[in-house]
């Protein structure tokens, strides 16, 4: 029997990219998401060959509205991994309707966890978390850094993975976490920094800089994620959480400013100097040595060639990529 990995969250970004590096692997994968299926130019998958997509299917079920049919296909299916990217994301936006991140972040979680620890088919379950529970750091912070979450957004993940951690220490869940820097790369949501400043400079329109854009990230393309997630699935120690980073750390309007570059284009012709947003951190800076000690990985994308990479996909599919919303929506 060939390996079954389940990707809830399998419309994300980071989810249909996984996605992909997992059929280029061999595996067999089960995509749910609440939403039925965007258009392929942010669907990296879509992007394989029909031999390579042979091996994918789809249900579409959401963890609020429809848990039992989320369950019910995981049963149908029995993956020995599961891998949950889906989570209601986005920092600011969380102040708005705090209930809405903690009804998915939280409750939704809960229940589909208390279903899969009964589940004799499941071997590991990859809760995919944000370094955004750790609040604004200062220097470079491993895993065991303490949660100081200062968004509902922050504070609902946070309760999540906390919640895991009990069910791993009473009924030994199979649970591993991954905490990743920022990532990005082709197929990425448009409201993102990179395909936003990609967008901004070939449309002409202004681009707002929060706070001056002095925030410090760290950025990692999502080729490198995946294969991080998929080593993670198949060789870590359940209990065990890994962060996923390059060393090098950039702010925000550097960022931008290379963007420009690379593009041609002016920096003050771009950007806007705006407000900074309440509650954002200063800065992200993660220690990755152990993913890379116990798991032999390292990141393999230079930040200049997968931003390159980015602007590639936005002249392929502009026409398509022009007809979409540039700004979040929120679904609760």
């Amino acid at each position: 029997m060939s390996e079954r990995i389940a990707i809830i969250g399998s419309n994300s970004f980071s989810g249909a990219s996984f996605a992909r590096h997992c059929l280029v692997e061999g595996v067999e994968v089960l995509g749910l998401s609440r939403s039925e299926e965007p258009s392929a130019s942010f669907l990296p998958y879509r992007w394989l060959s029909a031999e390579l997509q042979a091996r994918w299917r789809f249900v579409q079920a959401d963890l609020n509205e429809h848990p039992d049919r989320v369950i019910a296909a995981l049963d149908a299916f029995a993956p020995s991994m599961v891998v949950n990217f889906a989570a209601q994301g986005m920092v600011a936006q969380s102040w708005l309707h705090p209930e809405h991140w903690y009804q998915t972040n939280v409750m939704a979680n809960l229940r589909l966890h208390e279903a899969l620890r009964r589940r004799t088919w499941l071997k590991k379950y990859v809760h995919v978390g944000t370094p955004e529970v750790y609040g604004s750091t200062s220097g470079v912070i491993t895993e065991s850094a303490p949660f100081n979450p200062s968004t509902p957004y922050a504070a609902s993940r946070a309760a999540c993975d906390l919640h895991l951690r009990t069910f791993f220490n009473q009924y030994q869940f199979p649970v591993v976490w991954t905490r990743a820097a920022n990532v990005y790369g082709p197929g990425q949501q448009l409201y993102r920094i990179i395909p936003r400043t990609i967008l901004s400079i070939k449309l002409g329109h202004k681009l707002q800089l929060h706070g001056g854009g002095h925030s410090v990230r760290s950025f990692i393309h999502i080729d490198d994620i995946a294969a991080a997630t998929l080593a993670i699935a198949r060789q870590a120690p359940t209990g065990e959480c890994y962060h996923l980073s390059t060393p090098r750390f950039i702010s925000i309007r550097a960022l931008v400013e290379m963007i420009c570059r690379l593009m041609s284009a002016d920096f003050a012709q771009v950007a806007q100097i705006t407000d900074d947003r309440p509650g954002k951190d200063a800065a992200y800076t993660l220690d990755s040595a152990k993913a890379r000690q116990t798991l032999g990985w390292s990141d393999t994308v230079v930040l200049e060639e997968g931003v390159r990479a980015t602007i590639a996909w936005v002249e392929e599919h502009f026409d398509v990529i022009r007809q979409q919303p540039f700004d979040y929506i929120h679904k609760p």
